[in-house]
């Protein structure tokens, strides 16, 4: 059987010197940590179609797919769970104010200083942030002899 990869989208919501931030809710490890407004790529849909719903599920607010800036991408694995592609977009325009509109899978939304981020930040939406600030286009993480971070 051939081994399948997901694919996520990630948003980078920045304001001034702010990131948006939602703290998950879930019933495994990552309860209680923080992380980028994400979704797995439906069948038939473009990564940034993809990024744009999950915005609207998420958050409640409307991106317009061709202002999405794709920034970086990561290779991700982890034990017991199946490979991800992580593609990471970045927006400082939207319609509407963020929102919590899971609070099934989200405890809270809230805006973080890029300086000034959260102790538990999933590694995974760290890869991403640390790519806005440092231009890295790629990064593989939970791989054996692999850099985290390129």
């Amino acid at each position: 059987m051939t081994p399948k990869h997901l694919v996520d989208v990630h948003v980078l919501f920045l304001r001034d010197d702010e990131i948006l931030l939602s703290k998950r809710r879930s019933p495994d490890e990552f309860d209680g940590s923080w992380h980028l407004p994400a979704g797995k790529l439906e069948p038939g849909e473009s990564a940034t179609a993809a990024a744009a719903r999950e915005a609207m599920e998420e958050v409640g607010v409307t991106l317009d797919p061709a202002e999405l800036e794709l920034i970086h991408v990561s290779h991700v694995v982890a034990p017991h769970l199946p490979a991800r592609l992580g593609l990471f977009f970045r927006t400082r325009r939207w319609i509407g104010e963020p929102d919590n509109r899971e609070p099934d899978k989200c405890y809270e939304l809230r805006w973080f200083p890029l300086e000034a981020l959260p102790e538990q930040v999933i590694s995974y939406s760290l890869n991403g942030i640390h790519a806005h600030r440092t231009g890295a286009p790629y990064s593989e993480l939970g791989w054996s002899g692999r850099r985290s971070e390129s």
